[in-house]
């Protein structure tokens, strides 16, 4: 177990996709649980999203680096991109947990998922870059 990969992808959603596979790749490499892979693609995706929708006012020249750390208990990701400045963690409303399904708004449930499912969350902005730092525990 430790492993690095590094992955640059552009502000477009079928990025993801790509991200995804790598994602997997590594994932059968370290010999993760399936339940891991599960929750890496999907905090992929739900920040990669966001960073697309809502961190840029249009497509173009765009940076988004996403690192992953696999240590033997450990697995650290690392999300920057040069986009708007937002902090996920403080700046996103609460979602809607009391409403029936389809009373609740569309949106609102990705960062609550993010933060339920890793272990630590944080957010800095740093040299006009965001940074999410996300930390998962493979023992939870």
């Amino acid at each position: 177990m430790g492993a690095n990969l590094t992955l640059n992808m552009e502000a477009r959603l079928d990025e993801i996709e790509r991200i995804h596979a790598a994602v997997e790749i590594l994932a059968e490499a370290e010999g993760w649980e399936p339940g891991l892979v599960f929750q890496i693609k999907l905090v992929v995706e739900e920040i990669g999203t966001n960073i697309v929708k809502y961190g840029y006012d249009e497509a173009g020249d765009s940076d988004i680096r996403i690192t992953l750390t696999s240590e033997a208990d450990t697995l650290t990701m690392e999300i920057i991109d040069d986009g708007k400045p937002y902090d996920p963690f403080t700046e996103a409303p609460p979602p809607d947990l009391d409403s029936s399904v389809p009373e609740r708004p569309i949106g609102g449930l990705g960062v609550y998922l993010v933060q339920r499912l890793m272990d630590d969350a944080h957010y800095r902005r740093e040299d006009g870059r965001n940074i999410v730092t996300l930390i998962k525990h493979r023992n939870t």
